[in-house]
């Protein structure tokens, strides 16, 4: 696989992430979307690995088949979320009740380091700690006009953040507060009242 073919579907993947980050923000936000979710929690928990998986991979692949040569930022952003990897692959096999407050420090960080990343290619002309060596502003991948991998791991951190508030989503999410008192959601009738 070439460096472009390699870009452009990198690029693509990102945008799938970034509409399952929205989707979910959105299903989040919403009574009835919460309890949707609920359904999804393990599906959410696997994307979330997957998600991590191929953010890890690409940027291997890209420092060492594509010859990129990472950026200070870009170490950030490999030390947030390499360990994910891990972290959500245990979870998949093994289940965890603390994965929110075992992934959420990483990937909330990460979404801002990858979120400066990016507004320091978008605005070169400001000062930062890069060297001029490796510069933060170097655009190795420009993907429709604005997908560069600062933009790519934006999408992947934002999508895993999403995903596991998704897979840890209560039971009785989106519930009427009467209907929450000990009981379980798939012994609810609709139209069941408290």
């Amino acid at each position: 696989m070439s460096v472009d073919q390699m870009s452009l579907f990198t690029a693509l993947l990102a945008l799938v992430a970034a509409a399952v980050a929205l989707v979910g923000v959105v299903l989040l936000t919403t009574a009835a979307g919460r309890v949707v979710l609920v359904g999804f929690r393990t599906d959410a928990r696997r994307l979330a690995f997957s998600v991590a998986g191929v953010s890890t991979a690409a940027s291997l692949w890209f420092s060492e088949v594509g010859g990129f040569i990472p950026c200070e930022l870009c170490w950030y952003q490999r030390i947030l979320m390499y360990p994910l990897v891990l972290v959500l692959g245990a979870a998949v096999w093994g289940g965890d009740d603390l994965l929110r407050w075992r992934v959420l420090p990483f990937s909330l960080l990460g979404v801002a380091v990858s979120g400066y990343h990016v507004q320091l290619q978008w605005f070169p002309d400001q000062a930062s700690s890069c060297e001029v060596s490796t510069p933060c502003t170097q655009q190795w991948v420009d993907e429709f006009g604005f997908v560069s991998i600062p933009v790519m791991a934006f999408f992947g951190f934002a999508a895993i953040t999403v995903l596991v508030l998704a897979a840890t989503v209560r039971e009785d999410a989106g519930l009427p507060d009467g209907l929450r008192a000990g009981r379980d959601v798939d012994s609810i009738t609709p139209g069941e009242g408290p």
